[in-house]
């Protein structure tokens, strides 16, 4: 056939890359390698409208023990010889279009991105973004993908330890679906995603090759129209049975001593794997596509090429050692295949029965490399104009702090996501320390290493819709001010970036300054970016999805004994807020939900109070100086006080004279504020010490047996208001 730019423009290329690939090649594609440019020139693979802003991140130093995004997923030093491997991805677009097998997939993928590199899972984390949940569409989608999520990790065996679920209206068409996977492993029996070696054999390992998910980079590089159901063959089929097997191969396999290199065949399947290996190894490969084992009769080598059948991987072994990777595969009655060979001259060439189909440098096809990169035009918001003329004394102070506190507690934001965490095992593998000891962050004991880690997975994008850049930031700190608060030293972030479509200046506009502000935080808490995930094109035909750059962060805690839980104690302790109060209701979700206050400022943040307090909040946990620890965010001081009773049917008895409004003192979400519990017998080192430091401290009150009082007027029982807290959700679903 006649390859032409319109033949491109089919592909999602462009004209202009079009005419960049023929420059390159010293010729006009033939169609199977214009195919496999469309997969590794998209945006998915390419980053090619985000590399240059992602450069900019603090990408190095700490306990980085590989460069970012160099490999698969992150690598950070844990002490005692382990090294902890994590990263974020999205599977937006799948999950929207089918949200059972696109959810599933999403976690299968991410797990074998730890897996790949020789670590362990032991903990999954997502999260998801629904529109409005009272829209059938929505309980649809909810519903389909938290089954698939837990389907997935359940039979695959690794934990959900955490994650957040928040609605709102402009995920309605697209959901965003962000997971999170973290493994150990020692860390100097690395492999890297690395092709070495002339004559050595490439091997094919794990599920058998289908149509399922061919062009699924393309796919994920798109907006979602109403045509898009129509490219179902776009999202993968799992099977969390076969990548179990796979992963303890895998593993097993590398104590052989025979791997070279290993990639496992995600986005783009295996020219995304075989360009990437050979690329980063200065070397070339000879493909024979019909030794691909296939489950579909007949498949062409451009689907062959692009297919993202799941549980695969492509494995560089060492000449005269097949024999023992071989034997490891048919252990565990999986597919191992022999399709080729390193080949020194960086060239990429595909056979069928010997017939040469398609030849490419590797080089030309990887992110790095040959493939474009782009800086978009961004400009101001125009809705910047209507957060910049509210003014939150418009806004009627609230009068009854009981009423409105009872509406939030149920605003399936802030309500206990019980229905859709039951349906996740929390419990496998015995590592998950915080079932029935709840901590800001997700506490994991990494068993054999002596440490136990701290993770976690934080945005809230009202906030950066309302001010990316310190938005941006704010997601940084509540990572960080989460896993302090559970006793953990943060040490490095994975983050997966949703915006829309980055053609519109606008939308490039929140995405440079949400890195900008990203990056500054980061530096701030020495907590490099290992590595992520952008997910652009999320849009509905009313505009984009609020811009979320979703931060997943890992933290250690060298001594499990200093893990600070979030949950009130015992009856007389002493209440106190740490931080200070500010009069600011920006962007809350009492303004947002009960005041239907679309445009607001975003909360007060100040980067160097929030490093402050931090620390002193490190330190008095480590000084053994505190009951519990649970940092204010979404429902401001109200709704963190009655989390902190709930999980032992503690009340409390508080009073403040509010400094201005009443609902910017107890519903206003204000950053970098925790409320602490503490004996009485230790106030005064905390006071003293706060006094010191320079941190501000407010005593509220004390914990009680049960009953709650706030400014002497009786709120009941903290049983009634778990009840509330607990059922909201299932309410509204029922």
């Amino acid at each position: 056939m006649e390859i032409t730019a319109k033949t491109a423009q089919q592909l999602r290329i462009t004209e202009e890359e079009f005419e960049l690939i023929k420059q390159k090649l010293g010729r006009t594609p033939n169609f199977t390698e214009l195919c496999a440019f469309s997969g590794m020139w998209s945006e998915h693979c390419s980053y090619k409208n985000s590399i240059k802003w992602l450069k900019t991140l603090p990408r190095d130093g700490g306990r980085m023990l590989v460069a970012a995004g160099e490999e698969n997923a992150g690598l950070m030093d844990m002490g005692n010889g382990f090294g902890v491997v994590f990263k974020i991805e999205s599977h937006n677009h799948p999950s929207a279009i089918e949200p059972f097998q696109g959810a599933a997939t999403g976690v299968g993928g991410i797990q074998r991105d730890i897996f790949t590199m020789g670590a362990r899972p032991i903990a999954s984390l997502n999260s998801l973004r629904f529109g409005n949940i009272q829209d059938i569409k929505t309980q649809r989608l909810l519903s389909g993908i938290v089954h698939g999520i837990g389907h997935y990790g359940n039979c695959f065996g690794v934990p959900t330890v955490g994650g957040e679920v928040y609605f709102e209206d402009c995920y309605h068409t697209n959901p965003l679906v962000n997971a999170m996977s973290v493994g150990v492993m020692q860390a100097n029996k690395m492999i890297s995603a690395t092709a070495a070696g002339i004559g050595n054999p490439v091997f094919f390992v794990g599920s058998a090759t289908g149509k399922d998910g061919i062009g699924g980079a393309s796919f994920a590089s798109a907006e979602i129209t109403a045509e898009s159901t129509e490219e179902l063959p776009a999202v993968q089929v799992g099977d969390p049975f076969q990548e179990k097997k796979l992963l303890e191969a895998c593993l097993e396999v590398i104590d052989t001593n025979a791997v070279i290199g290993m990639q496992d065949m995600g986005a783009a399947g295996i020219i995304c794997s075989t360009a990437e290996m050979s690329a980063k190894g200065g070397v070339g490969m000879r493909i024979d596509l019909d030794k691909v084992p296939t489950r579909q009769q007949n498949m062409k080598a451009w689907e062959l090429l692009l297919s993202e059948s799941q549980e695969r991987m492509l494995i560089v072994v060492e000449k005269g050692k097949e024999a023992a990777v071989l034997a490891v595969f048919d252990k565990w009655d999986l597919s191992c295949s022999k399709i080729g060979e390193v080949t020194g001259d960086g060239l990429l060439k595909f056979y069928m029965h010997g017939e040469l189909e398609a030849e490419i440098p590797a080089y030309e096809l990887v992110l790095g490399g040959g493939a474009p990169q782009y800086t978009r035009a961004y400009t101001e918001p125009k809705y910047f104009e209507k957060i910049k003329a509210f003014d939150q004394n418009s806004i009627e102070d609230a009068t009854d702090i009981k009423a409105v506190a009872e509406q939030l507690i149920q605003i399936p934001n802030i309500a206990s996501k019980r229905w859709v965490y039951t349906q996740y095992d929390s419990m496998v593998g015995a590592g998950n320390a915080s079932t029935n000891a709840p901590s800001d962050a997700s506490i994991v004991l990494a068993k054999g290493t002596g440490k136990a880690l701290a993770i976690t997975v934080d945005c809230n994008s009202k906030y950066v819709f309302a001010d990316p850049y310190i938005g941006g930031m704010i997601a940084v700190a509540e990572a960080a001010r989460n896993i302090v608060c559970s006793g953990g030293e943060p040490i490095g972030v994975t983050n997966c970036l949703n915006f829309g479509n980055p053609y519109d200046p606008e939308v490039y506009y929140q995405f440079v300054k949400a890195v900008t502000g990203m990056g500054d935080a980061c530096k701030k808490f020495k907590t490099p970016v290992t590595g992520g995930n952008v997910s652009f094109y999320n849009q509905n035909p009313d505009g984009p999805v609020y811009p979320t750059p979703t931060i997943g962060m890992v933290g250690i805690l060298d001594d499990f004994e200093n893990r600070m839980t979030l949950n009130f104690k015992k009856e007389g302790d002493i209440i106190l807020l740490i931080g200070q109060q500010q009069n600011d209701i920006g962007s809350s979700e009492y303004l947002h939900k009960l005041k239907r206050v679309e445009y607001s400022t975003v909360p007060h943040f100040d980067l160097d109070e929030e490093f402050k307090v931090q620390q002193f909040i490190s330190d008095i946990i480590k000084e053994r100086l505190i009951e519990s620890a649970h940092d204010i965010s979404e429902g401001g001081l109200a709704i963190t006080l009655l989390e902190s009773g709930f999980n032992n049917d503690l009340g409390f008895t508080v009073s403040a004279n509010e400094p201005a409004r009443k609902d910017a003192f107890w519903f206003g979400e204000a950053q970098s504020r925790v409320i602490v519990s503490v004996l009485a017998d230790k106030l005064s080192a905390i006071l003293e010490k706060a006094k010191t430091a320079g941190i501000s401290i407010t005593q509220l009150g004390v914990v009680s047996s049960g009953a709650i009082n706030v400014n002497n007027i009786n709120w009941g029982s903290i049983i009634d208001w778990k009840n509330q807290y607990d059922t909201a959700i299932e309410k509204l679903l029922n």
